[in-house]
Order: structure tokens, then C-alpha cells, then sequence
């Protein structure tokens, strides 16, 4: 009888739980693995993408801040899996069960409140995944690894230049990859024998077995003093008194043969605008076309992007652009920039280096530039955004690199104040 894969005996617990407050008011209405990204899709879908592409189809998604956003998208863009073949796909927003707190109190809190759910996907081993990234990951290789290395728990680790890695936790390996320290933002970060340059970054993807989770769980439960949290109690646990391995990430990217390995956190303003600019380039590092490890999502129904007028001063065009379905572009010029599903432009208007998420109006003589549009706001007739920065931040959020982010909040604002 052959045997079975690893990912069809394994589960992925997603923690799609936490605002990501560095989005400013992109989240004020959504959490953020919800919000957009690519085009038509939600961050949340790389995560689960990777986990569908790998051959795992059990997964559970533990929701907490604004998740009406994020369950909807779950429910229209995810709801294919079927429990007569043993595939689930379970939302687990914070309740109160067993005489607990109604929220998640730390990430492994979040799993620890639904072990009965996990017991009864009856799997052997447990992939846990934050939300919030941008990449594509072969899961199947990094469980390959922890079975093969007889791990306690095995951490996904990027390969960062090691001054890059003060803003992450850090791990200090031997030269086999067993972690022997889990430093938290360190200002002198460890780097990595036999290339001292280079030092491992957490991504925030742990492999355990589910046994051996479950009794770990359970003990940091009991403990007063714990925060309940992976990178703050249980990673740095098991590497002082079990067998932590590292991953490597360039182990298990999915990419063309020569690419770099891709990953990103698009936590910021800035780094939500750059790694959507950098899709329009000629050859992105990150490939969304790659129909053998596809970003799936939920896809709305809506008609071809059109674009009308061909006159000067007045013609809809894009350059080096992505234009999602339902898109009109009339009579506007578009430039390095990436439209949404169902984002509708008007005459005169010029969009350089632009980001409008779905169902966007840009109205007349517009001229947008290094911006972030959040969805369905309608943009003035006339108005100017990047060209005067002073300007634009008495009514907009203008970042130190000089990106702006508008929402219809702040455009009302502006329009009762003139």
C-alpha cells in the first residue's frame, strides 16, 4: 500500500487574528490578511494557497479583530472543500469556550482554545502559519524535514542579511540547523556558521507534531507567567530544553530555476504600495502567472477591463500596468500602476505609480501619483495627490517616503472643510 503524503496527514492552523495597526486606516475596517492584494485577491490567500498546493486540505482560520471582511471572503472564495473527501476549511473566530476569556490571548492561546476541533481532524502533524505574508511555499518540503530530523518543532527561517534581521527573531543554529537560541530583535543578530554575513529569520511558520503540541498547550496553560504566545514562550521552550530545527526558506520557495525567493511582509503603507509596483515590472520577482502554483481566490463575476477614447490629452490607456475585470479606463492614462476589480476612470485623469483597490471612482482631471487608494472611494474631479506633499498631508496620510493613502473618511473630511 503506498504511502501517504505528508500533507494529507497534516492540518494548517492559520492565525488570522491581528489588526496589523502599521496598515493605519487601511484596517480600520478589515483585518489585515483581508485586505487586497494583487489585484483580485486578499493576503490571506497565499497563505492558504500554499497550504492547497502543497495537498493539505484541512485547515482552520482563527479570526479575532473585524473578521467580517475575512470570513466573507472565506465563505465565497474558499468554501470548495468537501467533508465526505475529509477536507475541511473551519473559521474559529475568539468565543468563549470552557470558561475562558472571549479573546485570543496570545497565538498559541488561539490553538490551545480549539483542540477539540483539531483532535477531531484526526492528523498527525500540525503546520502553523501566520495570515499576513506574501509568498509561495512548498509546505510538503519543510514537513519532510521535520519528520526526517526527528524535530520537536521545526521554524520557517529567512536567509536576511544579518543587520537586516533586527526587526525579526533571530535564530542562532550549529551547523546542523538545530536552533540553540531564539533571540527576540537583537541588535547584534547571530549569523549563520559557515556564512557569517547572513543570519536566519523567523517567518512565523512552525511544524510540530500534533501530540507533542497538544501536551505543550495544554502545560503553558496551566502557567501564570506565560503570555501564551510561539515566539515568546513555546519556540524559545523547546529550543532550550527539546530539538528545535531551522528551515530554510530557500529550501521550499516556489520559483523559477535562478529567481530569488520571495517573501514579503506588506505590514506598511510603503511596503503595501512597493510590492504591488514591483508586479508591474517587466519581470516580477514574484509571479502570479505561474499556473503550476496558482494564488487561488475568490473570483467575482464581472466583464473584461475596457478601455475608451483615443483622442489627445484623452485616451485610456495602460503602461505597465495590471487591470482587473470589471474595470472601465475612460479616456485616462495609466502608468506603473495596479487597478483593482471594478475601478472606473474618467477623462483627463493620470494614474502614475497608483494603487486603487476594488470598486475605486477616479472622476475628472484627477492626477494621482505614489498612491494608495482604499476601496470603493470615489476621487474628486480635479484633484492633485503627489505632486505637493505639504499639501496632500493636511487631509491625507502621507508617509515618510512619500506614499500617500486616502480613504473616503479622509476625502469627506477635506470636502467639509473647504
Amino acid at each position: 500500500m503506498p504511502t501517504k503524503r505528508l500533507t494529507q496527514r497534516s492540518m494548517v492552523f492559520v492565525l488570522a487574528g491581528g489588526r496589523g495597526s502599521r496598515l493605519k486606516e487601511l484596517t480600520d475596517r478589515r483585518v489585515k490578511p483581508a485586505v487586497p492584494f494583487g489585484g483580485k485577491g486578499r493576503i490571506i490567500d497565499f497563505a492558504l494557497s500554499n497550504a492547497l498546493n502543497s495537498g493539505i486540505r484541512k485547515m482552520a482560520i482563527a479570526t479575532q479583530y473585524k473578521a467580517h471582511s475575512l470570513i466573507r471572503h472565506l465563505q465565497r472564495g474558499w468554501n470548495f472543500f468537501g467533508a465526505e473527501r475529509n477536507e475541511f476549511l473551519d473559521v474559529l473566530p475568539a468565543s468563549q469556550r470552557g470558561g475562558t476569556e472571549s479573546w485570543y490571548k496570545g497565538t498559541a492561546d488561539a490553538v490551545t482554545q480549539n483542540i477539540d476541533i483539531v483532535d477531531s481532524y484526526d492528523v498527525d502533524y500540525v503546520v502553523i502559519l501566520a495570515g499576513d505574508h506574501i509568498y509561495k511555499m512548498d509546505y510538503e518540503i519543510m514537513l519532510r524535514q521535520h519528520v526526517d530530523s526527528g524535530a520537536d518543532v521545526t521554524v520557517g527561517c529567512l536567509t536576511v542579511p544579518r543587520m537586516e534581521a533586527t526587526a525579526f527573531g533571530v535564530m542562532a543554529t550549529d551547523k546542523d540547523g538545530r536552533i540553540t537560541s531564539f533571540l527576540e530583535k537583537p541588535a547584534d543578530p547571530p549569523g549563520i556558521p559557515g556564512d557569517p554575513d547572513k543570519a536566519l529569520a523567523s517567518m512565523g511558520i512552525y511544524v510540530f507534531d500534533w501530540k507533542f503540541l497538544r501536551d505543550l498547550l495544554l502545560r503553558d496553560a496551566e502557567d501564570p507567567n506565560s503570555s501564551n504566545d510561539f515566539g515568546s514562550d513555546l519556540i524559545p521552550d523547546i529550543v532550550k530544553n527539546g530539538k528545535a530545527i531551522a528551515h530554510r526558506f530557500d529550501d521550499s520557495c516556489v520559483r523559477e530555476p535562478g529567481a530569488p525567493a520571495y517573501w514579503k511582509d506588506v505590514g506598511t503603507v510603503d511596503a503595501f504600495w512597493q510590492a504591488h509596483i514591483d508586479l508591474t515590472n517587466f519581470t516580477p520577482e514574484l509571479d502570479l502567472w505561474d499556473r503550476s502554483w496558482p494564488i487561488w481566490t475568490y473570483n467575482e463575476s464581472v466583464p473584461p477591463a475596457k478601455f475608451i477614447h483615443d483622442e489627445r490629452d484623452r485616451r485610456g490607456m495602460a503602461i505597465s500596468s495590471m487591470v482587473s475585470g470589471g474595470c472601465i479606463v475612460s479616456g485616462t492614462e495609466v502608468r506603473n500602476s495596479v487597478l483593482f476589480t471594478n475601478v472606473h476612470t474618467n477623462s483627463y485623469a493620470v494614474l502614475d505609480h497608483a494603487v486603487l483597490l476594488p470598486n475605486v471612482t477616479v472622476n475628472r482631471s484627477a492626477r494621482l501619483r505614489q498612491v494608495v487608494i482604499d476601496g470603493g472611494v470615489t476621487i474628486p474631479d480635479g484633484l492633485v495627490v503627489g505632486e505637493d506633499p505639504t499639501e496632500d498631508a493636511k487631509w491625507f496620510r502621507v508617509t515618510d517616503r512619500g506614499t500617500t493613502l486616502i480613504t473616503q473618511v479622509m476625502l469627506d473630511r477635506r470636502a467639509a472643510d473647504s
